[in-house]
């Protein structure tokens, strides 16, 4: 039975927990098992806060059964991403150097989830300092993907990809600066959200590149995304990137009607060098809305071509400032892959640093003429399957192909753009999820989360979990 309730998705339990009929203790039990169970295999979670954990499920179950019911994601389980603080909490940012860091506060993001009655199951791991898209981390060892032990979850949120794959966790939210929400969620066969970029306040969470950097869901379902995003949305005045901007009734906006929608396709870019396999399922994706009344347009999107670029010289850049003390003065206590990346960081001059900000600015009036066109952009979120825990080379139809320039090569953009991204499943290549995502126009989330429902109705992953959710 525990098994049963943690395969469930937030969308599935809410409504027994509103009803009385599930006890958010009996659920939060159930998930506690799940994740004792599956660490020693998966390696999702940093720390487990077991008793904190039961006491805040006693709590929920005490304020429902007082008709205090506060909503969709009341009693809910979920484990977070090791780099989001809580208040009195270690945030090790799945680092060395940061190994005892305490924070005196909680992120807004863990505010709201505080106020919406969430059970915090722990921390969940992180490619270090979320500067990765393996989560094989040299200081806690490798987050291993559900479906096949020996590849990787994606990162860096592979912690939260994991263990909401594996239900170790209900939901989970995760950051994402050049893909890595949308990434894991792609390779653990999950929903991920990297909303507009000032929507969600990142108040809180330690940063990657602050101008590029996201905080969002990560879910069982889309309507689960939804839910989540109705909580963490919102100005913050302590976040310098927040936006003003209306919230939208995100759940309530999901109909599953497609009819008349205008899907964006660009060849050039985001179907070209792509993993057949890939490039099939999506394609079929596409149809699937076609036959609900959608319709199709080709788009050009001319900048893209160097949004690699300017997106590596942004990140790079940032990225280096925010270590760059620690770098020189204790080198060795990164792990070497990330390092490696810190000193590259050092290497783009002041002016390639802003022809790549110009570069941003024409990729945002690129996009802008296409949504002029089009309502949403579908392709790919990745064009290869996850590889080898320990591989730095992708298999791209039969040829090897430099992992990290690949597989950030079709989530990249939505940082630099700051537009929303939504990656649904939509099936299995060799044994492997695959992902699907979904680009809307700023503040779409409403439309884009509506395209993936109506896509997710059709169930492409058929019903397939894990083999330690069985």
């Amino acid at each position: 039975m525990s098994k049963e309730l943690a395969a469930k998705s937030v969308e599935e339990l809410a409504p027994l927990i509103k009803d009385k009929s599930l006890s958010p203790v009996e659920l939060t039990e159930a998930v506690l098992q799940q994740a004792d169970d599956t660490q020693g295999e998966i390696n999702a979670y940093m720390e487990i806060y077991r008793d904190e954990a039961l006491d805040m499920a006693k709590q929920a179950e005490t304020d429902i059964n007082n008709g205090n019911y506060k909503g969709m994601y009341h009693g809910i389980p979920m484990g977070i991403k090791d780099n989001v603080y809580f208040k009195d909490k270690v945030s090790t940012m799945s680092s060395k150097i940061h190994k005892d860091f305490v924070s005196d506060h909680d992120a807004t993001v863990i505010t709201k989830l505080r106020e919406a009655g969430v059970v915090f199951t722990g921390k969940v791991s992180m490619h270090e300092y979320a500067w990765g898209i393996t989560n094989n981390n040299p200081h806690y060892g490798a987050v291993k993907n559900p479906w096949n032990h020996e590849k990787i979850p994606g990162g860096s949120s592979g912690g939260s990809g994991a263990a909401v794959a594996v239900g170790s966790s209900v939901a989970s939210l995760g950051t994402d600066t050049a893909g890595s929400i949308r990434i894991p969620s792609s390779a653990c066969g999950i929903v991920g959200l990297k909303q507009t970029h000032g929507l969600v306040s990142k108040y809180g969470v330690y940063p990657l590149a602050w101008s590029l950097d996201h905080v969002g869901p990560m879910t069982k379902t889309v309507k689960d995304a939804a839910g989540l995003l109705q909580i963490i949305a919102g100005y913050d005045k302590q976040d310098p990137t927040s936006v003003k901007a209306p919230i939208d009734d995100y759940v309530g906006s999901i109909t599953g009607n497609v009819k008349d929608l205008v899907i964006g396709v660009n060849e050039e870019y985001f179907f070209n060098e792509v993993d057949s396999g890939i490039e099939k399922l999506v394609r079929n994706a596409i149809d699937e809305l076609v036959k609900q009344g959608a319709k199709v347009k080709e788009v050009k999107i001319p900048t893209l071509k160097y949004a690699e670029w300017a997106e590596l010289v942004t990140s790079l850049s940032e990225a280096s400032a925010i270590h760059h003390s620690d770098m020189l003065t204790r080198p060795d206590d990164f792990g070497n892959d990330i390092r490696m990346l810190f000193e590259l960081g050092e290497l783009p001059s002041a002016v390639e640093y802003l022809q790549a900000q110009q570069v941003r600015r024409q990729l945002k009036q690129d996009f802008q003429k296409a949504f002029n066109e089009v309502d949403i952009l579908m392709m790919p979120t990745l064009p290869v399957l996850p590889n080898d825990i320990g591989d730095d080379w992708a298999d791209l139809n039969g040829k090897k192909v430099d992992l990290i320039d690949n597989i950030i090569r079709f989530t990249g953009p939505g940082n630099l753009t700051g537009l929303p991204g939504l990656s649904v499943p939509c099936g299995f290549s060799n044994g492997l999820p695959v992902g699907l995502q979904i680009m809307g126009p700023a503040f779409s989330e409403a439309t884009i989360l509506n395209a993936g429902y109506a896509f997710e109705q059709t169930n492409p992953m058929g019903n397939n979990k894990p083999e330690l959710l069985k």
